[in-house]
């Protein structure tokens, strides 16, 4: 018995010695470090809907802005960009790994949808995004990623950007993007002086507002009055819808313009920069007015429209075709002429 639990006893032992040998030749391997961070321009440049972006800016009057995204798909952005001076629109593409500016236009009050339009391109920001990735403009300037976790510090927040350096032959132009965020910061530097705008906040379900002056006939008297309404437009609402339903809220006092039946089948610009609404037929069937005051609905019509688009004549249409009723014909392209001067505030 002694020796058999002697035995035992030294079984148990080389067993585990064993075990300790084996133990010791399979290590574990020490974990592979990770993989670093790969992003790409598209990060750089969130597009968000009902979004306004505050810039507070240094060393010019316009260099403060904001900035309001009103249309949008999923890779396109329009935004209105108001510096108190003037108000422009532009269209940011960001696809094929760049965020391409593929329109502009200054003097844009009105909203209407650019997307698809497209004048001189300008890419913001190209992969790889990395230091040493530089890309020509259009116009043979140099643009260039010069870092890509520079330090930037903005009233909205601190943040990791990208660096991207333009030399131009009055300065040079800097531009800050953070992950997720987009546009933070621009520097502009010369000899003789440094613009700076730099994002001040974002602010998040936020609609545009704007106020419309919209005209009404009172055929009564003979007088046509006008009455300020703000309308707020979200991002992707379509302007004209909004306009027609503000316009069949009447106010006490006037006649109306726009019938229940009626729609506005469309609103844009066209090629010489005239307004052109287009109405529906009921336009005509359900406006039941004699030619003085079927006279002055045209002329609300063209004071409201001329106004919102800042011109003074607009192209009335129906389903298409040159205006024509019992008591007016209008030939192709002809224009109705605003008449704002004769209108009155309504008490």
């Amino acid at each position: 018995m002694r020796k058999t639990a002697m035995l035992t006893a030294f079984c148990l032992c080389v067993s585990f010695l064993f075990t300790l040998q084996g133990c010791k030749g399979q290590e574990t391997p020490a974990p592979e470090p990770p993989e670093p961070e790969t992003t790409t321009a598209a990060d750089y440049f969130p597009i968000t809907e009902n979004t306004r972006y505050v810039y507070e800016g240094e060393g010019s009057e316009y260099a403060s802005y904001t900035v309001y995204n009103d249309y949008t798909t999923q890779s396109e952005v329009q935004q209105r960009v108001d510096n108190g001076g003037t108000v422009a629109a532009r269209v940011i593409t960001v696809s094929g790994g760049k965020v391409t500016q593929t329109y502009s236009s200054g003097e844009v009050y009105y909203r209407e949808n650019c997307l698809g339009k497209t004048t001189v391109e300008e890419v913001l920001l190209a992969d790889p995004i990395e230091a040493g990735t530089e890309w020509t403009l259009t116009d043979g300037r140099i643009r260039k990623i010069t870092g890509t976790a520079v330090a930037v510090s903005t009233p909205a927040g601190d943040y990791e950007a990208v660096e991207v350096v333009t030399e131009t032959e009055d300065g040079t132009d800097t531009r800050y993007y953070a992950k997720d965020v987009g546009h933070i910061k621009t520097v502009f530097a010369s000899n003789d002086f440094t613009v700076t705008s730099t994002l001040a906040a974002i602010e998040s379900n936020r609609a545009l507002n704007q106020t419309v002056r919209f005209y009404y006939p009172d055929v009564d008297t003979e007088t046509i009055y006008y009455l300020d309404r703000e309308i707020a437009f979200e991002t992707n609402d379509v302007t004209k819808d909004e306009l027609a339903a503000s316009y069949k809220e009447v106010p006490a006092g006037v006649g109306k313009v726009l019938s229940e039946g009626t729609a506005i089948n469309s609103l844009a610009l066209d090629e010489d920069n005239i307004p052109h609404i287009d109405l529906s037929r009921t336009f005509l069937t359900e406006m039941n007015a004699g030619s003085g005051y079927e006279a002055m609905i045209l002329t609300c019509i063209a004071d409201t429209i001329a106004g919102y688009y800042t011109t003074d004549k607009v192209i009335i249409t129906v389903e298409g075709e040159p205006y024509e009723s019992g008591h007016f014909s209008f030939a192709e392209g002809e224009t109705v002429s605003a008449d704002f001067d004769a209108a009155v505030k309504l008490p």
